[in-house]
């Protein structure tokens, strides 16, 4: 193989790809088999198998028990706004999330004390070890899963207080911002950082994607005076959402 060429099972990958993007091989028709694909591009079946296997990982086509493997509906890609933390409002933890007010939608909570470990300690500048609120959300648009976020709060910020349990209390559900403020903590700074990685069994499961699906990742961090308060993991199905930022001009 010269420099640049492509691998063989790279070649077949890519020449499937484009029968799919281009309707030749329209959602739900069943995927040349591994004989086929061998006889049609002249390949051995370790090179059909493995181009196959980019196809699935890829979240184009999809296994069925029994039945063989199918192009998958590729849907439409829909928007989650994000404009950083909102000072006043009485914003909810989707609104929090999902920053367009026109977008309606609800969620699932857990909430359980955790000891933090070293990524976690590091963002929320504390000891590996220390004490820390972590809750786990499911949010849900018209009834369908569209994001999952995963929350630490330092208990030696909220601990013995009213609002120690996010979704608890007088000011349950109402978002770190307004939360804070309740205890005399002002929240004066957000940033977010994000990234993109193979979503995990779990996500998958509960975000109704299949193995090697994508997932974008936000990272977030709330501040009060330069202090972090709170960080999060918002995980949202790449094929399936854009995150769009909104910020305002200071």
């Amino acid at each position: 193989m010269t420099f640049g060429e492509q691998p063989a099972y790279l070649r077949v990958a890519g020449d499937l790809r484009k029968k799919i993007v281009d309707g030749s091989l329209p959602p739900h028709t069943r995927l040349p088999s591994q004989a086929r694909i061998r006889e049609e591009y002249g390949v051995s079946d370790t090179v059909a198998l493995e181009a196959r296997k980019v196809l699935m990982a890829e979240g184009l086509v999809e296994g069925r028990s029994g039945s063989g493997t199918y192009v998958r509906e590729r849907p439409v890609p829909r928007r989650v706004s994000r404009s950083g933390y909102r000072p006043s409002g009485g914003a909810t933890p989707f609104r929090q999330e999902q920053a367009d007010a026109a977008v309606r939608g609800t969620w699932e909570s857990s909430s359980r004390q955790a000891e933090a470990g070293a990524a976690i300690a590091e963002r929320l500048g504390i000891e590996i070890g220390e004490r820390v609120m972590r809750t786990k959300y499911l949010f849900r648009e018209a009834g369908e899963p569209m994001m999952l976020s995963t929350s630490w709060e330092p208990l030696a910020v909220t601990g013995r207080t009213p609002v120690m349990l996010p979704e608890e209390g007088p000011l349950g559900g109402m978002g770190v911002v307004e939360r804070m403020r309740a205890i005399d903590v002002i929240v004066d700074n957000v940033t977010e950082e994000v990234g993109a990685r193979p979503g995990l069994a779990e996500e998958l499961h509960l975000l109704g994607g299949v193995p090697g699906h994508v997932v974008l990742v936000v990272q977030r961090t709330y501040y009060a005076s330069g202090r972090p308060v709170e960080t999060a993991d918002v995980v949202i199905p790449a094929d399936r959402y854009r995150v769009a930022y909104h910020l305002p001009v200071r």
